[in-house]
């Protein structure tokens, strides 16, 4: 008996091992691992497509706007002095030219003066020399030096002068008087700001456009604008455009000129303006949700061949459901409007439906 269980402890674990290897054959057989170089076919992609056929679109564009005062500056002193005068009433039209400030000169009047009696005694002294010199009673050097005193002189009264004109602020301008910040006595500095003055007798009205009508707009055209509380659209002439594109938000800034006057057109208001490009009878226009928007550009899906071509494009124009492609498209291509993150370059497609 013993001998007996020995020899089943013997071959137990052989006849397991045995067992456990056919099974792991029989497995191998079944699961065998793919061949190299096999590919799984791709499967064909049914979406909704679109033909591009040209169509007749209104080309608007409306844009924000400010009004600006024709012209508009700070006055300021040239030069440090005390205020003797004062001619500025807040609000007030004045004329060009016309005083507003003036500051203490007393002491450059007199050194005027005393310019002038000087320049009288020179002139004298040279008229008698000029006499002289006919004679030979002096040289021709000694005249010379009394001319120079003269004209010396007189240059030392033109420095006076334009000292003294710079202690007048005069209009530069017909405008209104804005809100003055000194009072009759006070010691201005050229950094002190006295107030401001605004041509308001006509407008200018700013607004920016972005880049791809920036050819389109130049001076001489027309555009119309609205304000609040204005019944209807005030227009207004292009005077100039920028000189280049702004880089960060790739716009051009446009001034033109308000025709008109108005109680509600005021120097600030906001403006809303409309830009009308006229009708284009031959817009290639898609429905929008065809459009991939990319870091950089923007690109649709074409239906070529059966499979998938994506392009670039140049979008201009939009209304409630479509965008105008003004580059990248053509007449009778077939752009997909469904399924477009799942579709890769070159995949297989069927269109399903075509939407109108």
């Amino acid at each position: 008996m013993q001998l007996f269980m020995r020899r089943i402890f013997i071959y137990l674990p052989i006849s397991i091992t045995l067992a456990l290897g056919a099974c792991h054959s029989k497995d191998d057989k079944k699961i065998q691992p793919p061949q190299a170089g096999a590919t799984r076919p791709n499967p064909t992609i049914k979406v909704e497509a679109f033909v591009v056929n040209p169509s007749a679109v209104s080309e608007k564009l409306e844009v924000p706007g400010s009004l600006l005062p024709f012209e508009a500056t700070e006055l300021r002193s040239e030069v440090s002095g005390r205020i003797t005068q004062l001619n500025i009433r807040e609000g007030q039209s004045v004329g060009r030219g016309a005083l507003l400030v003036k500051l203490y000169d007393a002491d450059l009047q007199a050194q005027l003066k005393k310019l002038q009696v000087q320049l009288e005694t020179n002139e004298k002294t040279a008229q008698r020399q000029s006499e002289l010199l006919k004679i030979d009673g002096i040289s021709k050097q000694e005249y010379d030096l009394s001319e120079l005193a003269v004209n010396n002189t007189k240059a030392d009264i033109e420095l006076i002068r334009t000292s003294i004109e710079k202690t007048e602020i005069r209009a530069p301008f017909s405008g209104r008087i804005g809100l003055r910040n000194v009072s009759l006595g006070a010691y201005v500095t050229p950094a002190t700001l006295i107030t401001n003055i605004r041509q308001e007798d006509q407008l200018k009205l700013e607004f920016t456009v972005p880049e791809k009508y920036s050819s389109r707009l130049g001076a001489g055209k027309m555009v119309s604008f609205t304000v609040e509380g204005l019944a209807r659209p005030a227009s207004a002439r292009i005077m100039a455009t920028e000189e280049a594109i702004t880089e960060d938000s790739r716009s051009l800034r446009i001034r033109a000129v308000v025709q008109g006057k108005a109680p509600q057109l005021i120097p600030g208001a906001f403006a809303k303006v409309t830009l009308d490009f006229g009708q284009d009878k031959n817009a290639l226009m898609i429905p929008s949700q065809a459009v991939i928007p990319q870091a950089r550009d923007k690109k649709v899906i074409v239906f070529r061949g059966g499979k998938a071509s994506f392009e670039t494009v140049t979008t201009g124009v939009r209304d409630s459901s479509k965008v105008q492609v003004i580059s990248g498209l053509a007449k009778g291509d077939t752009v997909v409007t469904s399924g477009l993150l799942t579709i890769k370059p070159d995949a297989k497609l069927e269109i399903a439906k075509l939407i109108e």
